[in-house]
C-alpha cells in the first residue's frame, strides 16, 4: 500500500515589505492573538484563543473537539479566521480546506459575505503579509489574487472552481446540507455525473467539515459520522475528513454529561469568557418576553398583526416569524394595509434569484443587518427605508441568519426553533428596551407529538420570567430543553454497500440498490415532501423529435440548473399551485415538462400528467417528491414581485444566463455563460467565451435543405425562424461539465507539458513519497494519448498537420467521433510504452485507473459503445475494457472511496488548470 506523506513547511519571515513597527512584530514572531485582531477588526473573545491553541495542539486526538456548544451572537463564522490562521502557522496540523456546511440557504450567503470580508483584509493589510505568503506558499498553482479561495454552492462564488481548481491552495466552501450532503455521496445535485467524483474527493478528504447549527439535521450529523467510521480505513490521519459540529442549542442526545452525541468532549465557553465584558454584555441582551394566549386559531394572523403595529411609530425594525407560509401571506397583507411600503417577506419557497436580490439590494432587508453587506458602495449603504419596518419569516430567517432586529413576536414552535428566533433579535445586547411577543394557543392537541414538544416549550419559556437573555436561555435545564425539541426524523441506517454503490458515477439513471440520497441527509419524517422548480426555453424548444439528437440530460449536463433558476416548495403545493393553472389555461395540458430527478435522469411528461384529476393525491405527490419540474417560460406562473409560485400570474422568465459574478447592490459585473438564437458571427463566440453546444432545429441534411412553401409576394420581408442555438461560457468558469477550454487552439504537446509540470508541483506540495510522485506525473504525461488519433482530430475540426490538444472556439462534434473517447485510447497506448511496463503492478493500476477516470469514465467501467478504438481490434479493446471495473475495484479497497476520488482528481485538476491557461496558442508557435 503506498502511503500518503505529509510535510512541514517552512516559511521565509520575509513576508512583507513594509517596515512599520507593528507589522515587524507580527512578522517575527506572529502570534494569534495580533493576526486574529487585524483579520476581523477586534480582539478574540477567549474562547477563540482556546479553539485556536486546540486546533494547533501536537495530539492529534485533540484537535478538532466533535462539538462547539457557542450561544448566538458571539461569532460562531470565526471559527474561520481561527482555521485560516492555524493553516497558515501550522500547515501540517490543519486541512488545507474548510467547508461550513449551514442549514439555510440565506446563510450561505452571509456566511460567505463574512468569508470575503477576511479575504479583503487579508489582500489590503500590510500586517497580514506573513499569513498571505505562507498561503500561498501551499499553494501549487499559481493564482491570480488570493491564495485563499472561496465557492460557494450558489450565489456570487458559486461554482467557480476556485476550491477544486488546485487540491493544494486553501480554501472556504460554503453550502447547505443539500449541497454540500450530496456531493460527498457522489450525487451532485446539479452537477453532471462526470465531475461528482472530483467534488466528492475534494469535500471528503484533506478538509475540516464545520456543521453549523447541527441539532437541526440529525441525520446529516449521523452520516458524517458514518463517513468519518468508513475513512479509518483509507489515507493517513492528516487526510482523513474533520468533522466539528457549531450549535447555539445542543441537544446533547446521546451524550454524557459534556460530551457531545458522538462521545466527545463538547467545546464551551471558558471562564475567562464569562468575565469578558463585551461576552457578558451579548449574554444579557435585554429580551423582555410577553406571552399572549390564542384562543381563535383562525385569528392568530390577527393578533401578530396587531403586536407588530405597537410598533409603528418607533422607527425601529420587527421581525416576525411564523411557523406557516399561508400565515406569512396573511401576516404581510395585515401589515401592509397599515404600512403598505415597510413590509417584506423572507421564505424558504422564494426563487434563488429573487432571494439573493431581496438580501443584496432591498432597503428593508438592510435595516436588519448588523453591518453593511461587503458588496455594498456608499451610495447603496444610504439606501435603507425609514421609518418602523418588518420583515416576516418562515424558518428560512430562523437559523443563522446574520440579521439583528429590534423587537419579535411570533407564534410558539418547539424549544430549538424558539432559540432560534430569539437569536434574532437584540443580538449584540446594544438596546435595553427589546420586547419579544410569542403568541400561543389556548388548546394544544393530545394526539400531536409536534404539539406535546410545543406545550413543553411553553412551559420552558415561562420558566425564564420574561427574560429571553441567552444566559437565561443557558441555565434552562438541558434535559428539559431536549425533550421540548422538534420530534426527529427516523434516520435510516448508511452502510458501505450503499456507500458503494453511490460511487459508481460513471453508472446513468438508476441502479438497483442505489437510492437516492435525500433521506440520508435529512431523514424519514412526516414533514411534506419537497419539490424543485425552475424555468427553461429548451423545454419548448427542444421537440419530441429533437430528443434524438439532444437528450435533456445531456443538455442539462452542458448547461447545469444552477441555485438561482430554482424554487423549493411542498410537492403538494406545487401541485395545486399547477392545477389551478392549467384549469385557468387548459390549453398549457399538453405543453412539455421535463421531470428531473437526482441523477439527471429527465422524463418528458405533459403538465396533464403532473396534475391529473384521476390519480390519487399520494400518486401525485409521489412522482414529484425530491424532483425538479422544469417547465417553459411561456407557461407563466411565478410572482414577479416575490418570486414565488403563483398560479394567477402568466408571467415566468428563464434566468439560467444570468449566472455571473456579482458586483456592488448584487448587479451583475460578468456573464459567465449565455445562449444565443442565430447570432450575427457564428463563427467567433462573445468576448471570452467559447461555444460550448450548438443546437439546430434541422439536424438532418434532408430538413435543412427543404425550403418553404410560401412563395407568396411578401415573403421576401418575413423573418425566417430561428434556427441555431448556440451556447456558450467563459473558459474558466466550469459553468457545465465539459473540461475547460482556451479560446484558441492548444498543441497536444503543449497541453501535456502543461498538465504534466501542474501534476509535479502538487505531487510535490502534497509531500507523497516518491514512487507515487511518478505515477502521478506519468499518468499526467500520458492521459491524453488518445487525442493524437485522426478520429479524434478530425472531430474538434483539425484537418490539418498539427496534433491539436485543444480546438479553437469552436464546440466538437460529437457525430464524426463514433463514441470513440480519447482516454480509453490512452490506455491502450500506454500499456505498450516501455516505462509504463517497468513500473510496479499497484503504480501501474494507479496511472490507468487515473487515466481512465479523468473525464468521468472508470467509474467502474466504460459503456460498451465507448469500447471502441478506431486502431486497434476490437479484442484487445475488449480486454482492456474488462480490466477496467478490476482495477477499480482493487484501488476502492487500497484508498478508500473518499480516497480515490481524491486521488482521481488531482489529475483532473491539473487537467483543468492546463485547459484554462495554456502557456501557449497555436498561433505564438506559428
Amino acid at each position: 500500500m503506498i502511503l500518503l506523506g505529509t510535510k512541514v513547511i517552512q516559511f521565509s519571515q520575509n513576508a512583507c515589505r513594509s517596515s512599520s513597527p507593528k507589522l515587524r512584530s507580527l512578522m517575527s514572531a506572529p502570534d494569534f492573538s495580533s493576526l486574529f485582531t487585524v483579520l476581523t477588526g477586534r480582539a478574540p473573545f477567549p474562547w477563540q484563543e482556546a479553539l485556536y491553541k486546540r486546533f494547533v495542539t501536537d495530539t492529534i486526538a485533540e484537535r478538532f473537539p466533535a462539538c462547539c456548544d457557542l450561544p448566538t451572537g458571539l461569532g460562531k463564522t470565526s471559527v474561520v479566521a481561527v482555521w485560516l490562521i492555524a493553516l497558515a502557522l501550522y500547515p501540517d496540523r490543519v486541512p488545507r480546506r474548510l467547508v461550513y456546511v449551514v442549514n439555510r440557504r440565506t446563510v450561505v450567503d452571509q456566511t460567505t459575505d463574512e468569508v470575503a470580508r477576511l479575504r479583503a483584509n487579508l489582500e489590503a493589510l500590510p500586517e497580514l503579509g506573513v499569513i498571505r505568503e505562507r498561503l500561498a506558499r501551499l499553494c501549487a498553482i499559481a493564482v491570480e489574487g488570493s491564495p485563499l479561495a472561496i465557492s460557494t454552492l450558489r450565489g456570487q462564488f458559486a461554482d467557480n472552481q476556485e476550491w477544486s481548481a488546485d487540491p493544494c491552495r486553501p480554501a472556504v466552501i460554503t453550502g447547505t446540507v443539500d449541497m454540500i450532503g450530496s456531493r460527498l455521496l457522489f450525487s451532485g445535485y446539479g452537477i453532471g455525473y462526470k465531475i461528482r467524483p472530483q467534488h466528492a474527493g475534494f469535500l471528503g478528504q484533506d478538509v475540516l467539515l464545520v456543521h453549523d447549527e447541527s441539532h437541526l439535521e440529525p441525520a446529516f450529523q449521523a452520516l458524517l459520522d458514518a463517513v468519518r467510521v468508513e475513512q479509518r480505513r483509507d489515507f493517513p490521519e492528516q487526510r482523513r475528513l474533520k468533522v466539528m459540529q457549531l450549535s447555539a442549542t445542543t441537544q446533547n442526545a446521546g451524550g454524557g454529561p459534556g460530551e457531545s452525541a458522538t462521545g466527545g468532549p463538547v467545546f464551551r465557553l471558558t471562564p475567562a469568557d464569562e468575565e469578558h465584558p463585551e461576552v457578558v454584555r451579548r449574554l444579557t441582551s435585554v429580551k423582555m418576553l410577553h406571552l399572549h394566549e390564542n384562543a381563535d386559531g383562525k385569528k392568530l394572523a390577527e393578533e401578530l398583526v396587531a403586536l407588530a403595529l405597537r410598533h409603528k411609530e418607533s422607527q425601529q425594525t420587527v421581525v416576525i416569524f411564523v411557523q406557516s407560509l399561508d400565515l406569512v401571506h396573511k401576516t404581510v397583507e395585515g401589515l401592509k394595509r397599515q404600512q403598505p411600503k415597510q413590509v417584506i417577506a423572507l421564505t424558504g419557497t422564494m426563487r434563488g434569484l429573487e432571494r439573493d436580490r431581496l438580501a443584496a439590494r432591498d432597503p428593508i432587508f438592510r435595516r436588519f443587518l448588523p453591518t453593511p453587506p461587503p458588496t455594498g458602495d456608499a451610495a447603496d449603504a444610504g439606501s435603507e427605508t425609514s421609518g418602523t419596518v418588518y420583515l416576516v419569516c418562515t424558518s428560512a430567517g430562523e437559523v443563522g441568519v446574520n440579521i439583528s432586529a429590534d423587537h419579535l413576536v411570533c407564534d410558539l414552535s418547539t424549544y430549538e426553533s424558539m432559540a432560534q428566533r430569539l437569536g434574532r433579535v437584540n443580538r449584540f445586547g446594544l438596546r435595553s428596551d427589546t420586547r419579544v411577543d410569542v403568541v400561543y394557543p389556548s388548546v394544544f392537541d393530545a394526539a400531536s407529538e409536534l404539539d406535546h414538544r410545543r406545550q413543553l416549550t411553553l412551559g420552558l419559556l415561562r420558566q425564564l420570567n420574561g427574560d429571553a437573555s441567552p444566559r437565561a436561555l443557558g441555565l434552562l435545564p438541558p434535559e428539559l430543553r431536549s425533550q421540548a425539541f422538534r420530534p426527529p426524523p427516523r434516520i435510516p441506517e448508511v452502510s458501505d454497500i450503499l456507500f458503494d454503490a453511490w460511487s459508481l458515477t460513471t453508472i446513468r439513471g438508476e441502479l438497483p440498490g442505489r437510492p437516492p440520497v435525500e433521506p440520508w441527509l435529512h431523514g424519514i419524517s412526516n414533514e411534506t415532501p419537497q419539490t424543485h422548480v425552475a424555468w427553461r426555453e429548451e423545454v419548448e424548444v427542444i421537440t419530441p423529435d429533437l430528443t434524438a439528437f439532444y437528450p435533456p440530460e445531456d443538455l442539462l449536463e452542458t448547461y447545469p440548473l444552477k441555485p438561482h433558476e430554482l424554487l423549493q416548495d411542498s410537492s403538494d403545493r406545487i401541485l395545486g399551485e399547477l392545477g389551478s393553472l392549467v384549469q385557468r389555461r387548459p390549453s398549457l395540458a399538453e405543453k412539455p415538462v421535463w421531470l428531473v430527478d437526482s441523477q439527471g435522469t429527465v422524463e418528458v411528461i405533459t403538465f396533464g400528467s403532473i396534475v391529473d384529476r384521476e390519480a390519487t393525491p399520494a400518486a401525485r405527490q409521489a412522482r414529484i417528491k425530491s424532483k425538479t419540474l422544469l417547465l417553459p417560460p411561456q407557461a407563466g406562473g411565478l410572482d414577479p414581485q416575490t418570486g414565488m409560485l403563483d398560479s394567477k400570474s402568466d408571467w415566468a422568465d428563464d434566468v439560467a444566463d444570468l449566472w455571473g459574478t456579482d458586483g456592488p447592490g448584487g448587479t451583475q459585473l460578468s456573464q459567465r455563460r449565455k445562449r444565443v438564437w442565430d447570432p450575427e458571427h457564428a463563427d467567433h463566440p462573445p468576448k471570452d467565451m467559447r461555444t460550448i453546444r450548438v443546437i439546430d432545429l434541422q439536424p438532418t441534411p434532408q430538413d435543412s435543405e427543404t425550403e418553404s412553401d410560401d412563395t407568396d409576394e411578401g415573403s421576401e420581408e418575413r423573418q425566417p425562424p430561428p434556427r441555431r442555438w448556440y451556447w456558450y461560457e467563459t473558459p474558466r468558469s466550469a459553468a457545465g461539465q465539459a473540461t475547460a477550454s482556451a479560446r484558441k487552439a492548444v498543441l497536444l504537446q503543449t497541453h501535456t507539458d502543461d498538465v504534466t509540470r501542474n501534476m509535479r508541483s502538487i505531487a510535490a506540495k502534497l509531500a507523497f513519497p516518491e514512487p507515487m510522485q511518478r505515477a502521478l506525473i506519468l499518468a499526467a504525461q500520458w492521459h491524453d494519448l488518445g487525442k493524437a488519433r485522426p478520429h479524434w482530430q478530425r472531430s474538434i475540426g483539425n484537418f490539418g498537420t498539427l496534433v491539436l490538444g485543444k480546438s479553437a472556439s469552436r464546440a466538437m462534434d460529437m457525430s464524426m467521433l463514433d463514441d470513440y473517447r480519447h482516454e480509453f485510447g490512452s490506455l491502450l497506448d500506454v500499456r505498450r510504452n516501455a516505462e509504463f511496463c517497468a513500473l510496479q503492478d499497484d503504480l501501474k493500476d494507479v496511472v490507468l485507473h487515473l487515466i481512465a477516470t479523468h473525464h468521468g469514465r472508470g467509474r467502474p467501467h466504460f459503456p460498451s459503445p465507448e469500447i471502441f478504438d478506431p486502431e486497434v481490434n476490437s479484442t484487445e479493446a475488449t480486454a482492456a475494457a474488462q480490466e477496467v471495473p478490476l482495477r477499480f475495484a482493487r484501488l476502492h479497497r487500497r484508498y478508500g472511496r473518499w480516497g480515490l476520488a481524491w486521488l482521481e482528481s488531482l489529475l483532473r485538476a491539473a487537467d483543468q488548470n492546463a485547459s484554462a491557461r495554456p502557456s501557449q496558442f497555436v498561433e505564438d508557435n506559428v
